[in-house]
Formats: C-alpha cells, structure tokens, sequence
C-alpha cells in the first residue's frame, strides 16, 4: 500500500486553502519584509538629519554650546598676572604719611607687617590692589590704601590713616573698620568698632553705608557674676 503523497488530499483542510505551513511561511515572509522596510526607512531619516538623530535640536543645542563657551573664558579681573610689591609701592608713595613710612619696617628678618588683597573695585583693566600697614608687635593698623592700575602703573585712589584701620574687599565693595578705644581699653579689647562701606562712583570712592557695633565688657571678665539658679 502507497503512503499518502502531497498531492493526494488526504483528511483536513480541502486541498484549495492553504496548509499550515504554507500560512506559517507566508507570515514569516511578511514580518521580515517589515523589518526590512522599517530599517530603510530609519536610515533614510538618520540620512536626512545630518546622522545625528534625535541629537539634533537646532538652537537648544547651540545654545548650551555658548553657555560653556563663555563660563570657560576668565573675565580680566579673574586673575592676577603679577603681584605688587607692596612695600616698596607704599614707600614711594607721596600720598602716604611720614608717619607710616617710619613704622613700615621688617618685624623679622625680611617679613614686613603687611596685608596685600587683589579684586575689583574700581572696574578697571587689571585688578585693585587693597594694601593694610600695621604694626609688628600688635598687629594694629595703621594706614589702608587702595591702588588702580592705570597706564601701566598704579595710582593711589583711596586712603585711610586713624589708627586702628582695615580695610577688605566685600562683593566688589570697599569696607573699612576702623576699631574705637575708650580711655583705659587696653589694645587687644576695643570697646567698639566702625564698619564703613566704599562704592566707586564717577572715579572716586562714595561712603555708601555706616555700622557701630559695641562690644560688650562682660565677655572674658573674671568679675562675671554666675547665674543664679531657681
């Protein structure tokens, strides 16, 4: 007896429709004929966008690019090409007394008593150059100076000589403290002190605020009396 041949209809589907296999090739053909295309058509719009893709988003991009560019770059005041030398830029200044020309003098060896800070405060070229001359023993000062680059050389633009002054930098402000004594204070405890804050306006320093604090006497008194309980 003959086996069945593919030609011979046998029990199942009628021999018009088609069979398992033939649906099972035909959806096989179908998917890859899709994955064909749609890789196409990824690659034509890859093509399109200069291959960059979802990457490209115009101005957003080029914006941030601008945003790194210009955080990069140091502004001129951001740095300090050379430093001063302080003293002797005091010592040939005719603007600076006598007085604290005679107390500018090595404390040891070749170590002078004095406080040097760079930052901007006049908007100029270059940075400002904030010069504090004190005393060796007490570290008191004595004369606060600023000076501007100009031309090439630096220009005393600010000056401030009553004993005991400071003077710092604050946020592109001049402030300078200048301690108060009252009659019996010894040197290390001043009784107070007065904060005045510079602003540059117009190529001079303007006094833009003013601040009084008042120490208070009973801070390191042995005469402090104890709390008293309940």
């Amino acid at each position: 007896m003959r086996g069945l041949s593919d030609d011979t209809p046998g029990p199942g589907p009628s021999h018009g429709a088609p069979g398992p296999g033939r649906v099972r090739g035909s959806l096989e053909a179908a998917f890859t004929a899709m994955v064909v295309l749609a890789a196409l058509a990824l690659l034509v719009s890859g093509c399109a966008t200069g291959g960059t893709g979802a990457r490209d988003e115009g101005p957003a991009h080029s914006d941030s690019v601008a945003g790194v560019a210009e955080a990069s770059a140091p502004t001129p005041s951001a740095t300090v090409d050379d430093h001063v030398d302080a003293v002797k830029l005091v010592m040939d200044d005719p603007k600076v007394s006598a007085a604290v020309k005679h107390e500018l003098k090595p404390c040891v060896a070749d170590e002078y008593a004095v406080d040097v800070s760079y930052g901007e405060l006049t908007g100029g070229p270059a940075n400002d150059v904030v010069v504090n001359v004190m005393t060796c023993g007490d570290a008191v000062g004595i004369g606060s100076y600023v000076y501007r680059e100009t031309g090439g050389t630096y220009e005393n633009v600010f000056k401030a000589e009553e004993p005991p002054v400071y003077a710092e930098i604050d946020r592109g402000d001049l402030v300078v403290t200048k301690q108060v004594y009252e009659k019996g204070d010894p040197v290390s405890s001043p009784s107070g002190e007065n904060v005045i804050t510079y602003r540059w306006t117009t190529g001079r320093f303007v006094q833009e605020y003013s601040t009084h604090n008042e120490y208070s006497n009973a801070v390191g008194s042995d005469a402090s009396p104890a709390p008293s309980g309940n």
